[in-house]
């Protein structure tokens, strides 16, 4: 038999992180910041359930790109409409 267990609303501890941006990576601050907010660092965490802690990002306009990203990376996203295609490079996301 396995024993399932159940946490209730109530029972879900949800606390602030605050994050310094300035001089990190992109892509290596995203690897820090994803697993805090799914809740992967307490032990309580289940994949179907948010149990995911609150993250604050200060100096975000300080981050660093490797190479020529800046430049290069574009952010996509779809609006929903016929032709609704958006994209913007980093430098103008900041």
């Amino acid at each position: 038999n396995r024993k399932i267990m159940s946490f209730p609303g109530r029972a879900i501890q949800r606390t602030w992180h605050l994050i310094d941006a300035t001089d990190q990576t992109v892509g290596r601050l995203a690897s820090l910041v994803a697993p805090i907010l799914k809740g992967k660092h307490k032990p309580t965490y289940r994949p179907n359930t948010d149990i995911g802690d609150y993250v604050v990002i200060v100096n975000a306009e300080k981050v660093h790109f490797s190479g020529r990203k800046w430049q290069d990376k574009f952010y996509r996203w779809h609006t929903g409409y016929p032709g609704g295609l958006k994209e913007r490079n980093a430098s103008d996301m900041v």
